[in-house]
Parts: structure tokens; sequence; C-alpha cells
């Protein structure tokens, strides 16, 4: 039950596996970050000089810049989608920036050019991230392997060149470079790159073993099962990659919008100065009239709908510990009506700890004396549930004794000679079958049953008690999944790769009435999947690589990210900073607030823009008072959306709705 490892190859203390240097694609590295960037710093001077009336000269020269730079990236794409036939509302932006400065007003199309700017970066940058995240997964599985050629002997051969039946060597603290089958030795096999639980796994012959997993403590013979490309660690690269790719269907709704709207806009504004034309008004009157148009028509106070409300949102959930990546995620938090949750590290802290000491009827020990021989023979061990055992000894004051002669059985357990004594320290199963023990076998039964991992302690061969070791739950975990019950009407899912029983227990205490365990990377996919396809909008909460296809699959997936892995942290759409599990129903409630003030922020601007158009079109709607009422329309529009930066906007746990 001890790691012995290599410590050139070792995982660190708290038992994940070794971490690589994260490859990450810079910032400015991306061209539309550049050029956002770029327009906004040259907006940003010429603005002032502009207000107060500067050389006119010098404003203008800036604003053409601002124009020159953020403008002809969108402008580009839109001219190239113009020839598949496609008009965009990019290209309608740059066209009425262009109008707006033919007439005079130069700032409101250099401000429309900055805002689309911006939101192309940001999309890019996003983009990039998921790519690096995807990468940045292949650094799990190993590059070579040890090969045992039929003929004897050994060789370092790449993972890729690995067939299936080849046979592999993995020496303790190595990853085992591919999926299959141990076909001979024994060891502690650390899984919680795939499966996310942190207690390593006894392998043995005939279990299988997954590429990327790392091997504590005695050498594994293992047959390659499957072709590298198609390994566990390869399945979940993919998925994750087709997940991103897909397009939500909000996206796909908004993108039909753009296009109806780009094709009116440009239909009426072409109405508007071809048909008085056509009656004999002056081309200076008709110009003026649809230049008008185009100012009042501009979408900017739409654009602006949106974002102030999601952005303030996206600021207040940040000072809270929230992150979330967009605006996009902002708002879709608020659409989720089912909840997912990952069990270790997500509903619980992720570190085991010892729950129960129970000594044996004719033992001779209290629970002070059996705690301190388990942490005495379990002192030189680095196994994660010999730390639990000897911080509880620390934890109570208690002194373990020296131990000698320490000797550890992959899957069984520890022994060592302590006070003269033969102690050992293990598995039930394993240390002892003999089924006249009748006290022990009912307090090993009575403890797994509470969902506990139960370690046997003997002396001399004789069993004088048992500890029950647990993880340790949130402290909000069970007022949490309560809240999101009331927000969703649903009473969250749990979704783990643990064992049914420990998985039932957990879900007992916090009020889940679904459990789904013994899941693989794909299968909690899969069940995403499933309640996407009957129509539901889904989050996921997790922690580990193993949640990454889930949390990619998901409508929304939300990392714990103390402990987070680095692809489920890149994943994820929002990382909950501070690991504190309440926040995810308050954000869950700031999403739908922020959605509700779009709302309402959509039909002012809908209002203003109807009213001018409407002034325009059927009267003479002079431009000063067209502008006006454009730009006094995006004002009222952005205050109503900065409206959630107030600290009153974060809702509490306790509230029923948002």
């Amino acid at each position: 039950m001890s790691f012995v490892l290599d410590q050139r190859s070792a995982p660190p203390a708290d038992g994940r596996p070794p971490s690589r240097p994260r490859r990450r694609t810079r910032l400015l590295a991306l061209p539309e970050a550049r050029w956002a960037l770029a327009s906004l710093v040259l907006f940003l001077l010429a603005l002032p000089i502009h207000l107060l009336d500067g050389p006119g000269w010098l404003s203008g020269a800036l604003f053409a810049a601002t124009y020159a730079t953020g403008g002809w990236g969108p402008g580009w794409e839109g001219l190239k989608a113009l020839r598949g036939r496609t008009l965009d509302v990019d290209l309608l932006m740059v066209v009425a920036a262009l109008g707006a400065a033919a007439i005079g007003q130069v700032l409101d199309g250099a401000l429309l050019i900055v805002i689309f700017a911006t939101s192309g970066a940001l999309e890019a940058v996003a983009t990039a991230r998921t790519a690096d995240s995807v990468r940045g997964l292949l650094d799990l599985a190993p590059t070579t392997a040890t090969r045992l050629p039929s003929g004897g002997g050994e060789e370092t051969v790449n993972t890729g060149d690995l067939a299936v039946g080849d046979m592999i060597l993995v020496r303790p603290g190595e990853r085992v470079g591919a999926d299959g089958q141990v076909v001979d030795g024994a060891g502690d096999v650390d899984q919680a790159t795939i499966t996310g639980e942190p207690l390593p796994v006894a392998k043995q012959i005939g279990d299988e073993v997954f590429a990327g997993t790392v091997n504590g403590t005695g050498a594994l013979r293992v047959r390659v099962e499957r072709d590298p490309s198609d390994s566990v660690i390869a399945r979940i690269v993919k998925m994750v990659e087709e997940a991103s790719e897909t397009k939500a269907p909000t996206q796909l709704f908004v993108e039909k919008i753009e296009q109806r709207y780009s094709i009116g806009m440009v239909i009426a504004a072409l109405a508007v100065f071809g048909i008085p034309l056509a009656f004999g008004d002056t081309l200076d009157a008709a110009l003026l009239r649809a230049m008008t148009f185009m100012i009042v028509a501009s979408p900017c106070a739409v654009v602006l709908s949106t974002m102030p409300p999601l952005l303030s949102a996206i600021a207040h959930a940040g000072r809270r510990g929230v992150l979330a990546k967009s605006a996009v995620v902002m708002e879709r938090l608020g659409q989720i009506d089912t909840v997912a949750l990952d069990k270790t590290g997500t509903l619980t802290e992720g570190t085991p700890y010892v729950t129960d000491i129970r000594p044996l009827p004719g033992s001779g020990l209290d629970a002070t004396a059996l705690l301190t021989l388990a942490a005495s023979a379990e002192h030189p061990s680095e196994h994660p549930l010999a730390r639990a055992i000897v911080a509880a000894a620390r934890d109570r004051g208690l002194r373990p004794s020296g131990a000698a002669d320490f000797t550890s059985t992959p899957g069984h357990g520890v022994t060592a000679t302590v006070d003269g004594h033969t102690v050992t320290v293990g598995a039930p199963g394993r240390l002892l079958t003999d089924a006249s023990h009748t006290p022990h076998r009912a307090a090993v039964a009575a403890l797994e049953d509470a969902g506990r991992t139960a370690v046997t302690v003997l002396s001399d061969g004789t069993p004088v008690g048992v500890l029950g070791i647990a993880d340790r739950l949130r402290p909000d975990a069970a007022a949490t999944v309560a809240a999101l019950t009331r927000l969703t009407g649903r009473t969250p899912v749990l979704l783990t790769g643990d064992n049914e029983r420990a998985a039932a227990h957990l879900a007992a205490e916090v009020g889940i009435t679904e459990v789904r365990a013994h899941l693989l990377p794909q299968d909690k996919a899969a069940a995403v999947r499933q309640w996407e396809a009957q129509g539901r909008s889904v989050l996921v909460v997790g922690d580990g690589v193993n949640d990454a296809p889930a949390l990619a699959a998901a409508h929304c997936g939300i990392a714990m990210g103390r402990a987070g892995s680095d692809l489920a942290l890149e994943t994820a759409d929002a990382v909950v900073v501070r690991d504190d599990l309440a926040a995810i129903p308050s954000v869950v409630r700031l999403s739908r607030i922020a959605r509700r003030l779009v709302i309402q922020n959509l039909v002012i601007a809908g209002t203003f823009i109807a009213a001018l158009v409407a002034w325009d079109l059927i009267g003479t709607l002079p431009l000063p008072l067209g502008v006006a009422g454009h730009e006094g329309s995006t004002v009222i529009v952005g205050l109503n959306g900065l409206r959630l930066l107030r600290e009153a906007a974060w809702p509490r746990l306790t509230e029923d709705t948002a």
C-alpha cells in the first residue's frame, strides 16, 4: 500500500502526475489582437483631441488610422463572405462606419470599428487557448516506452510505433505508454488523469491500465490492447476538439438574424436614397437622408445592449472568484436547466482523511493507541492513505514510534516492526481471509456501507482494529446542490469514476438522487450528449482531465480552479478560482439577471431605432437630432448594464430566485 518511486520521475507530493510546461499562445502573437489593440490606442488618442476641438488634421489622421487598423480585417472577411453570396454584419458595420464618416460623424464610426475589432480579437484568443489546451493534453502520454521483443531483451521505442499485442515494461514511477492489460507484476497506479479519483488503484494480472497513468510501485508487464491512436487519452483529445468546433444553437440563430438584418439594412438604405431621388429630390438631400438613416439604424445601441450587462456580470463574478471566459459564457450560464457534478475535487476536497478509528474487542487498544500503531507502520510510506493516517496522528499530537524492517506489497499493504511487534496495515480483503474474524468483518462492512475506505491494522498477524478513510465533503456542498435544484427545477446528477457505494453515500449526504458511477471520460461526455439531445442545456462542474470531454460537450462547463487540471481549466467556460462551490449557483443567478437586463436593453434600443427610423422616413429628421437620439440610446443601455457592477448585484446562496 506504499509508493516507492524513482525520484527522477515521481509525482509530486499531492499524488498528481508531474506537470509539464504549458504551451500557451501569447495574446499579442495573434494578428486580430494586435490590430484591435492598435485601433483602440489610436481611438483613445484621437478622442480627447476631437472633444477639445484640437487640430482637425491630427484627429482626422488618428481616426483614419483607427478605421484602417480596426476595420480592414472585418472588412476583408466581409468581402470574402460576400464573394460566397453571404452578407455578414461585420461588412455592414464597416460600411456604416464609413457612411458615418462620409457625413462628418467620424467619432461614431470609429467607436463602431473599435467595438467589432475587439470582439473579433476575443474570439481569436478563445480559439487559440482551446487549441493550446488540446495540444497540452497530448503531453500526458509518454513519448517513449520500453518494449519487450519476443526474442528477449528490451528496446526503447516511440509510443506511436507500438502495435496491438506488443509487450511493454512499466517501471515504478514511469507513465504507462499504451492502453493494455497487465500480464505480469503488480503495482499501485495513479489514474487521476483518467478517472479523476485521488487514490491509486492496485493493479495485478488481468487488470486494465491506461496510457498516461503513473505506475507507483512494482514493475508491470503490459500487453498493448489498443492502438495508440485509439487510447483513452487520444479519444479525450478527439472529443474535446469535436466539441470545441461545434457551434451552439444560440450562435447559429444569431448568425441567421445577422444575415437577415444585414440584407434588410442595405436594401432599406438604397431605397431611402433612390426613391426620393427618383421622385425629383436633389442628390444632396437624398444622400443626407440616406446617411441619416445609416446613422439612426446603426446597431451600436443593439451591440451595447448585450455587452455592458454581460461584461459587468463578468467583472463582478471575477471579484467573487469566478472567471467567465467570455460574454457568451456569461449568457449561457443563465440558460442551463440541468447540472452534472463531478465528485472528487468538486463536491469533495480531493484529500483523504481518517474519519473512523475502531479498535476491535479484545485487542487491548484504545483509539489513540490504534492510530499511533498504524501511523508508526505507515510513517515511511508515501501512499495517500498512509499520509492520511500519519496526518491524523499528527493532528492529535501523537508521536509515531520508530519502524524497522519496513516492506510494502502493492495492492496489499505495508509491514513493519514496531516496538517488537510485526504490524501490518492494508486492505482488509487482501490481508485477512479467515471468516472467523467476525468483529473485524463487521467493522469493515459498517465502514464500507458508510462509504468509507476500510484499512485493517494487524499486530503479529491478529487484527486489532480498523480505520475508516474518506474524502472530505466541501462545507457548502449540500447547500449548493439545494440552490441548483431550486434554480433548474431538477436535482443535479453525480457523474464519477468512483465505485457505486461510495458515490451513493456521498450523494445521499448532499441531497442528490441520481448517481452514475464507474464512468470513464467518454462515458461522462456520452451522458451529457444524451441530455443535450433531449433538448436540455447542461452545466457540467468538474476539475480533472477526465472531466474535460464532458466540460467541452456541455452547454456550459465550470472548472474548480485550485486543484483543477490544465486541460479542465482551459476547456471549461468558467473557472471557480477560489474553489468556492457556493459561487456556482450565485453566478448562474447573476447570469440570469444579466440576461434580463439584455432583454430590457434590446427593447430600449429597438424602440429608439424604430422611432428615429420612422421619423427619418416619414418626416425630416435633423441630422443632429438623429445623432443625439442614437447616442442617447447608447448611453442609456450602457448605464443600465453597468448596474451589475454594484456589490448588491451578487445573489446570495439562500436566495430562491435569480
